[in-house]
């Protein structure tokens, strides 16, 4: 190791330090106009990242994806459906299934929204072995556990 890398306790410090200034930044990111109107939540955000980077899905692959009951990502795919943001089409090959995809119409504004946050990533993740990036990643979701966990009601 490095004898300038943090200790666990510096790193601690560093990262209380860091991670509410990242997250206020991510608040800052302009909403684009034409969506400005919807409130959109973070978990809209989530939800349409999903679609943009993977695709068209069906609301349980986006549940699956966003660990969230397949009934909370259906009232979301409603409420942005009405919208017109999100689309809504039969599954040709099995009509009990509705596939989602973002509208045509909003498709240039989402994908503005998420460019920022989507370089950054890439600057900051793409010196990384794939093994550096899966450590970040895993550190992240680690994070986010524990957090949940400390910070739910017993």
């Amino acid at each position: 190791m490095a004898s300038d890398a943090p200790t666990a306790d510096e790193a601690v410090r560093t990262m209380l330090l860091l991670v509410p200034r990242l997250v206020g930044r991510a608040k800052k990111l302009p909403v684009p106009e034409r969506l400005r109107d919807f409130n959109l939540a973070p978990r809209h955000l989530s939800l349409l990242s999903y679609l943009l980077f993977d695709g068209p899905m069906t609301v349980n692959e986006l549940a699956a994806r966003l660990e969230v009951a397949p009934t909370t990502v259906s009232l979301m795919v409603g409420d942005l459906s009405r919208r017109g943001i999100l689309d809504r089409t039969e599954d040709e090959s099995d009509r009990r299934r509705t596939i989602v995809s973002i509208a045509g119409t909003y498709r240039a504004e989402v994908e503005g929204w998420l460019a920022a946050g989507a370089r950054a990533w890439r600057t900051a993740l793409d010196p990384l072995t794939p093994e550096q990036r899966r450590l970040v990643i895993d550190t992240l979701r680690t994070y986010e556990r524990e957090v949940e966990r400390d910070w739910t009601p017993r």
